[in-house]
Formats: structure tokens, sequence, C-alpha cells
């Protein structure tokens, strides 16, 4: 099973509610490498790279989110790994 990375943006009352918190917890609990950021457009930008699989999973929660946020819309684009990464945190 190769390395994927999948580069995301996350739209809806995503900012101020724990989302990025929340969502790298999350991608560090399944083992992917990355980051998260606060957009200047209210939107969440983030990198993960790892397995399809860990990749699927973290897609089906970014979907949701955390308690107090709202997700419009998560576009995902699919890329190829870059290895560049070594942890996954918040920028």
């Amino acid at each position: 099973m190769g390395i994927e990375q999948y580069h995301f943006i996350i739209s809806g009352r995503v900012q101020g509610v724990g989302y990025r918190y929340s969502s790298c917890h999350y991608a560090q609990s399944l083992a992917l490498l990355g980051w998260v950021k606060n957009c200047s457009d209210g939107k969440v930008e983030m990198i993960a790279e790892g397995d399809n699989i860990s990749l699927e999973q973290l897609l089906t929660w970014l979907k949701k989110g955390p308690r107090f946020a709202k997700v419009n819309k998560v576009e995902v684009q699919q890329l190829p790994a870059t290895g560049e990464f070594t942890e996954f945190s918040i920028r």
C-alpha cells in the first residue's frame, strides 16, 4: 500500500470552534503527517500524507468536524506524496 497526499479545503463554520486542534489530533491518531491552518477567507486548509485507508478515515471525519463546527464543503485533491513531513502540526 503506497503513501498518498490529500490536499483539503474545508469551508463552513470551521474557525473559532476547535477545528484545527481537533483535526490535527485526529490526523495524529491515524499516524498521518502534514499540517492544518486557518485561511484568511474563513476556510481551513490541510495537507495530509499517509496510507489511503487513513486518509479516507480523515476525510470522513473532516466532513463532520468537532462538536461546534458546521462543515459546508470539503474539497479534496489527491496528489503524489512528497515525504517532506515528519509530524502533523498546526500552522
